[in-house]
């Protein structure tokens, strides 16, 4: 297949004509929603529309667990992939990825896989869960004096959507669909670990990384665990409130496709906090889409990222 020789992917690969972007949490993101993914090499390619810039884009997908890649722009005809877009009909502020339709199908089987024509295919190279490098931040006491680090509220046990909106308005947080325009930001230290950064914003420290894609009450377990191994020399490591999870959101994407800041690990994009949801539900923190959000409890589950301090 010359488009697969022209992107240099070894093997026999295949375009999996089923996979679109909706489904592929509970493929990859859930550790095997469905049987046929046995393991972490394996990979899996799709073709989806990218309409969060100003002119949507052909792409195509490399998936695997806990994997993503965009590996390549395929220049179709505009008309064909605006027709995918205005198919979705109305969709929410933080859905802007899309599958496409027989007619784009039909046209890349003929344009691109059974063409030796490679002109159309544009390769990429954004690997966006790379591996976590240097924190590239100020060391731990080579800051500049700063004012008493901010308070926030852990005793979110349970928000409405009005709680969460008052709780962003209160602290001028960002929330890309609430509250875009939000000014706070964090003032990251790297703690010279390798493992943590310190905000002086709010005087947390938080894990760089963190824990696997888990039911909630896992995650709970996972951070005894942790604690009682004492990560990075500490054991009161916990869940972040609501209000300290959205005071790491940036506004602007960073290279990784997350809004926050690129010293954290892209392989939570997003991550529980310490509250559940009036009437139902759990809160989330999502960096992908830059917002907060809520999920039934019966979906597979979720990241963490842990902090320590402020309590």
């Amino acid at each position: 297949m010359g488009l697969f020789k022209k992107l240099q992917i070894p093997g026999t690969p295949t375009v999996d004509w089923e996979m679109t972007p909706e489904y592929t949490f509970g493929t990859f993101e859930s550790w095997g929603g469905v049987e046929r993914v046995r393991s972490k090499n394996e990979r899996t390619y799709y073709f989806f529309i990218d309409a969060w810039g100003e002119v949507a884009k052909l792409c195509l997908m490399e998936r695997g667990i806990k994997h993503a890649r965009v590996v390549a722009e395929i220049l179709a005809p505009q008309e064909l992939v605006e027709e995918c877009v205005r198919e979705q009909g109305k969709v929410a502020l933080f859905e802007r990825t899309h599958p496409i339709n027989a007619r784009l199908k039909e046209w890349l089987i003929a344009n691109v896989l059974e063409s030796d024509d490679e002109s159309k295919i544009i390769p990429l190279h954004e690997e966006m869960l790379a591996e976590l490098g240097p924190a590239g931040l100020p060391l731990v006491g080579e800051q500049q004096a700063v004012a008493e680090p901010l308070s926030l509220s852990v005793s979110e046990a349970e928000l409405s959507e009005e709680d969460v909106v008052a709780l962003i308005k209160k602290y001028d947080f960002v929330d890309h669909e609430r509250s875009p325009e939000g000014s706070h930001q964090a003032s990251l230290l790297d703690s010279g670990d390798g493992q943590t950064v310190i905000d002086q914003a709010t005087g947390l420290m938080w894990q760089r990384e963190g824990l696997d894609i888990m039911s909630n009450r896992s995650m709970r377990r996972a951070v005894e665990q942790l604690n009682q191994a004492g990560f990075a020399g500490y054991r009161d490591w916990r869940i972040p409130t609501m209000a300290e999870g959205l005071s790491l959101m940036c506004r602007e994407m960073n290279e990784r496709g997350l809004y926050l800041h690129p010293c954290f690990s892209p392989a939570q994009p997003f991550i529980f906090v310490a509250a559940t949801r009036k009437p139902g539900g759990y809160w989330f923190v999502d960096y992908k889409h830059g917002r907060a959000f809520w999920a039934s409890g019966t979906i597979p589950g979720g990241f963490g990222r842990l902090c320590r301090g402020q309590k």
